[in-house]
């Protein structure tokens, strides 16, 4: 019987990957004006905010990638925070995202052929300067999930005071809304069949 819990893990990447798709084709029709400027939020740009939202990406998962490989802790994984904006222009820094994007899809996708829900509790260690942390694939992909919801958030509300209109992001669960992310499927190269398997009705 397949791991629904591991199924939902790796839909999330996808969704993940899906809204990131979406989110910086939007960003990438900005001036560059307009993608450097001061905005009201927590990052105070959609620049600085997307390039937070990358490195912290680039650090979670080197951390799940070397657990999974049995490698032993990356003393050195802050060296993904040496360079705080590592991206100047949109382009590139959506280039950036959607091979990470790529890789969490692979990770999930290796925990759902395992077919193994103990698996997720495994833990996963990461050095922190002083201190060492731990929490399981399952707890890390969950905050991973969640650190790209509230950043996505962000900047789509930064958009909306842009020349650039915020795009739908909640179209990617419903079945009956398949034809709303169809296009953006195509550019991907994925299909509802490869998300879902057979649960693809309408």
């Amino acid at each position: 019987m397949t791991s629904a819990l591991a199924h939902h893990l790796l839909t999330q990447a996808y969704q993940n990957g899906w809204a990131n798709h979406r989110l910086l084709k939007a960003c990438a029709r900005l001036s560059q004006a307009e993608f450097e400027a001061v905005r009201c939020s927590f990052f105070p740009s959609i620049k600085a905010t997307l390039n937070h939202t990358l490195t912290v990406d680039w650090f979670y998962l080197e951390a799940l990638e070397r657990e999974l490989r049995g490698d032993v802790p990356d003393p050195d994984c802050y060296r993904f925070f040496a360079v705080e904006q590592p991206f100047a222009d949109a382009a590139s820094l959506w280039a950036a995202q959607a091979e990470a994007d790529r890789r969490l899809i692979a990770y999930c996708r290796a925990l759902h052929e395992a077919d193994d829900d103990a698996a997720l509790q495994r833990p996963v260690r990461i050095e922190r300067p002083g201190r060492t942390q731990r929490d399981t694939r399952l707890r890390l992909l969950s905050h991973l999930f969640e650190h790209q919801l509230h950043h996505r958030g962000q900047v789509h509300a930064m958009l909306a005071d842009s020349s650039v209109k915020p795009p739908q992001l909640d179209e990617f669960f419903c079945a009956g809304e398949a034809h709303l992310r169809a296009a953006d499927f195509a550019e991907l190269g994925w299909t509802e069949a490869l998300i879902w398997g057979a649960d693809t009705a309408s």
